[in-house]
């Protein structure tokens, strides 16, 4: 995959806002609350499907190096075993896939957007829960059901996840609207 100099930057910008975004959290359980989401939802929205992904990429590997840019300022390979690292696997995904869907045609409305962004946020789930539940089942050692895991790192996050989704829909509707009339 070639990228040009434009889409470096704009990968890289997205890379950047997803660390800022980890850096605005709230400490709620094992899984804080952040505006991680929110841009892993926009750069799939608005660089498609490739750079969305490969912002996220960066940005996962980034912290793996040990750069700490995930939530709780940390970083490093130890982060594997973190009950919310799944989540972080999860953005590459979720950013592919919103990119997918909304990119699929020429026809962008906000319903294919914010679908999108609904889709986006249940792939993040996807793959964060069940590995928040395998890492505190298996590593910690703790014992808690795959029911508490849901509740835990899902259903108590639902309402601000919407409500990320609406205004990621929101935003990138309006950004995309304006890239299409600068491109006409």
């Amino acid at each position: 995959m070639k990228i040009s100099t434009k889409e470096m930057v704009l990968a890289s910008l997205f890379t950047a806002l997803t660390a800022i975004g980890a850096f605005l959290s709230i400490p709620v359980g094992s899984v804080p609350i952040t505006l991680q989401s929110l841009f892993v939802i926009l750069s799939g929205l608005l660089l498609g499907p490739k750079l969305g992904a490969l912002s996220q990429l960066v940005y996962v590997l980034l912290g793996l190096l040990g750069v700490r840019i995930f939530a709780g300022f940390s970083g490093g390979p130890q982060s594997v075993f973190s009950p919310s690292f799944g989540f972080l696997i999860g953005f590459i995904f979720a950013a592919f896939i919103v990119g997918l869907i909304t990119h699929s045609n020429d026809s962008i409305s906000f319903t294919r957007i914010f679908v999108a962004s609904l889709v986006g946020t249940f792939v993040i789930y996807l793959f964060g829960v069940p590995y928040m539940y395998m890492i505190i089942n298996h590593v910690m050692g703790k014992s808690i059901s795959f029911a508490t895991a849901l509740e835990t790192g899902c259903i108590i996050f639902l309402p601000g996840d919407t409500l990320k989704a609406i205004v990621s829909s929101l935003i990138a509707s309006k950004v995309l609207q304006r890239i299409k009339l600068v491109n006409e």
